[in-house]
């Protein structure tokens, strides 16, 4: 069946498409590489000397104290207990981040939060 002019072209640019399919990965991987060689040759070269896994800043202690008061645990649903674990690591790990770090004191810890972080985060006991 004879094709039109307009679906030759199509079909010819269709297969100049799947010829050259390898040779466009080709490419976009040797960019992709490129990339990551420059990225590397970056860090390398502002980590010099550095050994610690990232830069460690300056840490200016604050004299805020933060205090999180557990001894409601008992009134709580197991529920909440966990989600009130969350929030602590949560607290712990930004304060451990941050520039002006806080003074971060649990009391009265106990109860069914101190037996759910045992059980879910037994790293806790190293925290300082």
């Amino acid at each position: 069946e004879p094709m039109s002019k307009r679906q030759r072209k199509k079909l010819l640019k269709q297969k100049q498409w799947e010829e050259q399919k390898d040779l466009r990965r080709q490419k976009r991987k040797e960019k992709r590489q490129k990339r990551k060689l420059e990225r590397q040759s970056k860090l390398d070269s502002n980590n010099e000397g550095n050994d610690g896994k990232h830069m460690r800043r300056e840490v200016v202690p604050s004299t805020l104290r933060l205090i999180v008061d557990c001894s409601f645990d008992d009134l709580m649903v197991l529920k909440d207990v966990k989600k009130l674990h969350k929030q602590i690591q949560r607290c712990y790990a930004e304060n451990r981040k941050a520039f002006h770090p806080v003074q971060f004191y649990l009391t009265s810890h106990g109860g069914q939060l101190k037996s759910n972080m045992n059980e879910n985060d037994k790293g806790w006991v190293n925290w300082k």
